[in-house]
């Protein structure tokens, strides 16, 4: 059963399966048609999230266990709505303590029938695993390792022990275990197993092995077959072998039941027509989306101002490409140096055992690789040994990539090493388990390399409009004409019409509401020049913290309808959120501080800063400032929400969104869910949902996307479509601009056939088909939903 729409409930053991059972009454009212539930397998004791996975087979009982998961199915059901689940294929808790596959592993090692679970490289830890967990060398750390049963143990760790190994001595002990226990920082360069990009404590899993698939899924696959679960949300795709396989697998195990993937499109990037999916969670469309109510003239003036104004290098955070690529290489040589060593050391193999590849040194493809790795201009490519070698591929690793990468070495026929790595990224020297295993893992290197280097990086160093500055986003591009929009949205319709959508999630970096507070600055860029000059007396320590921080600030400090600017401060969000946000943007930016090269000073003087400006006395200022464009962010935030919600696909609702929602980048989002009391917000985010309930043809897989036409002199400042002869949906673009050119005037919406109510208007009002005055469309509010009468 396809949704209608869903709704993301963040379970936590502080809001287990019984506390989400208590909101389901308060949801069905919303108008969703499912709830959406973050992981429930079994994962580590306290996690906040359930993204560190232990073991399969069973359902967490901090949340209340099977049973609890099936009552909460039980109660949802009674109220018409259905279940999908999170899923987390990719990996699982790298915790011997807590995961009982992991801990057979280390205890038996590679003859361990688990064996075959995990991605490690036996060869190259000498037939054991790095765990990269101690704080010190181990040296240091012998007299804090102790024997326990069967068990070493430092702290609270818990390691099993080699059978027959537990009365050896100490450096014998430890020399006769399966895992080598190390130094935390040797994991840059010494680890052996694939990790979530460079998360040491999540361990890949071979989810491409049949028998890890089955044994893995088969408790998910259970909940789907008893009625349980309806859908499935597929996290981090990228991080797996062959997604396109899996996603066939999982699709006939599952009989074909919704499904949606966490894929990351850059740019015009298509999500692979063969995927046995619904569409993805949508990223792709909240980029659209924002990009609607984003200024193009304003961001580029930002964009210069920003230049002007923080005087840094070009990529160090002065030009988007620069940064980008700067980020790149140190992501590669820092972060992933072990997934380039793996790379290394496989290709090496390859070249060595064919005569026609041999005197490759390994510095040379090192080299190629690397320098191929940061020309990859999307997540990832997706080949096959053996398989097709597809036109989208060839792009990802691209023929002109290959000739810039070859600048990097002076002698030509070393430059040879670049021809070689390119052909097994793409496939195309043979099918053996090196060849497949280095096609595989230079994808999945790829797809952890853009991870890390743009959105957790770069992010942090190119700061124009930080509402840009999204996941899936282009924040040297941010603005999406209406035309592009319209054409985005029905290529949706045709290929896509099940995918999924979103504005906020636990992910993203800001909410939406956020979001529409900063980008409203592309529509006044000079008034923003202004606040920087009456803030400017608030010493920060340095001009991107002071940039990023007031326009944060804007973002977190909204006017609503407040009367005055001391009941918008005490309205607010509380304004200590933004120190931890912004210590950890300046860690992953990585300029002057990171998390593991951490300066003391530097965070001291960030956290004194916002404590003494955008969280402090000058809030006030900032206060002042949203008080004057509220109308406008009011029109962007509100427009927004009605688009997701009336666009084709299945919108998701992150929880608390249905009404003014203000959080920042996680933890700040992650918070335990509370219902609020309803706004503007919720009037028109609720008449939506049950739009869409009440006229399920008109939103789903058969239904169609329609532009409207808008004539007259501000016809630019309207977007407008329809669904199925059904629905109209008509929004406000670019207010304050709007405002600037005098208003509406005589521009008008031209109606499809039919008499067409306003379900938003109170008393309810009726148009009938042709042109309406957009004066009068919008004379209650910035947006219009409007239902064709029978």
């Amino acid at each position: 059963m396809t949704p209608s729409s869903t709704y993301r409930l963040q379970l936590q053991p502080d809001f287990p399966f019984s506390a989400a059972e208590k909101a389901v009454p308060y949801l069905a009212a919303l108008g969703i048609s499912h709830l959406h539930l973050s992981p429930v397998l079994e994962a580590v004791p306290g996690s906040t999230h359930g993204y560190d996975v232990v073991d399969h087979t069973s359902v967490r009982a901090e949340l209340g266990g099977e049973e609890g998961l099936r009552q909460l199915a039980r109660r949802a059901r009674e109220h018409g709505l259905g279940i999908v689940l999170d899923i987390v294929p990719n990996h699982m808790a790298m915790s011997p303590r807590y995961n009982p596959v992991l801990r057979e592993v280390l205890r038996d090692g590679a003859g361990s029938p688990y064996a075959r679970w995990f991605d490690i490289d036996w060869a190259a830890g000498g037939g054991k695993v790095l765990l990269p967990v101690l704080p010190g060398p181990v040296g240091g750390e012998l007299a804090h390792l102790r024997v326990e049963g069967a068990e070493l143990c430092h702290g609270e760790q818990r390691f099993p022990l080699a059978p027959g190994t537990e009365g050896l001595p100490l450096p014998e002990l430890l020399d006769a275990q399966h895992y080598r226990l190390a130094w935390w920082r040797l994991a840059r360069t010494e680890l052996n197993y694939r990790r979530f990009f460079t998360i040491s404590d999540l361990i890949g899993v071979r989810v491409e092995d049949p028998e890890v698939f089955a044994a893995s899924h088969a408790k998910i696959l259970e909940l789907v077959r008893d009625g349980v679960v309806d859908g499935l949300r597929v996290d981090h795709p990228d991080g797996l072998a062959d997604p396109g396989q899996y996603l066939l697998r999982l699709n006939e195990a599952t009989g074909g039941c919704w499904t949606v993937v966490e894929k990351i499109l850059t740019g015009d990037e298509r999500l692979p027509a063969g995927w046995a999916v619904a569409g993805t969670t949508g990223y792709d469309a909240l980029r659209r989306v924002d990009g609607l109510f984003t200024d193009a003239a304003g961001a580029q003036a930002l964009q210069r101002r920003f230049r002007e104004v923080v005087t840094v290098a070009d990529d160090r955070g002065g030009r988007w490409e620069p940064t980008v690529r700067r980020a790149a290489y140190k992501v590669l040589l820092h972060e992933l140096a072990a997934e380039t060593a793996f790379l290394v050391r496989t290709a090496s193999r390859i070249c060595a055992a064919d005569p026609a590849l041999r005197d490759r040194a390994p510095w040379a493809l090192e080299t190629a690789i690397r320098e191929l790795l940061v020309r990859v201009p999307l997540y990832r490519p997706y080949a096959v040994p053996g398989g097709p070698r597809t036109r989208e591929a060839v792009a990802a690793v691209s023929e002109e990539a290959a000739r810039e990468a070859k600048a990097a070495f002076t002698v030509p026929e070393e430059a040879a090493a670049v021809d070689v790595v390119r052909e097994l990224a793409l496939g195309g020297l043979g099918t053996g388990p090196d060849e497949v295993a280095f096609c595989a893992r230079f994808a999945q290197t790829a797809s952890a390399l853009r991870a890390k280097s743009v959105e957790d990086t770069a992010f942090y160093r190119f700061l124009p409009l930080l509402s840009a500055n999204e996941v899936g986003g282009d924040p040297s591009a941010p603005t999406v004409e209406p035309g592009a929009f319209h054409a985005f949205c029905e290529r949706l319709a045709r290929d896509w019409p099940a995918t999924g959508t979103v504005l906020t999630t636990h992910d993203t970096k800001r909410s939406a509401d956020v979001r529409a507070g900063i980008a409203v600055l592309t529509q006044c860029p000079k008034w923003w020049n202004d606040l920087l000059a009456q803030v400017s007396g608030v010493v920060a320590p340095d001009a991107q913290v002071a940039w990023q921080a007031w326009q944060t600030a804007v973002g977190f400090t909204p006017s609503g309808d407040a009367p005055d600017v001391d009941a918008v401060l005490a309205a607010a969000p509380d304004g200590t959120r933004m120190e931890g946000a912004l210590l950890k943007s300046v860690r992953e930016a990585g300029l002057r501080t990171s998390w593991t090269e951490g300066d003391a000073r530097f965070e001291r003087a960030v956290q004194d800063f916002v404590a003494a400006g955008p969280a402090g006395p000058a809030r006030r200022t900032v206060a002042h400032f949203t008080r004057a464009l509220e109308p406008y962010v009011r029109a962007g935030a509100l427009g927004a929400a009605l688009v997701h919600l009336t666009m084709p696909g299945v919108p998701d609702l992150y929880q608390g969104t249905e009404r003014d929602y203000f959080a920042l980048v996680d933890p700040d989002n992650r918070a335990r869910f509370r219902p609020g009391p309803p706004d503007e917000k919720t009037v028109v985010t609720t008449a939506a949902l049950r739009l869409r309930r009440e006229r399920p043809a008109a939103f789903g897989e058969s239904g169609t996307y329609a532009r409207l036409d808008t004539l007259g002199p501000a016809a630019a400042h309207c977007v407008a479509f329809c669904r199925t002869g059904e629905v109209v949906t008509a929004v406000t673009r670019l207010p304050l601009r709007l405002a600037e050119a005098g208003g509406w005037r005589d521009t008008a919406l031209l109606l499809p056939p039919g008499r067409w109510r306003d379900v938003l208007a109170a008393p309810a009002r009726v148009y009938e088909e042709g042109a309406v005055e957009l004066a009068t469309l919008f004379q209650d509010r910035p947006v219009a939903l409007l239902a064709r009468e029978p």
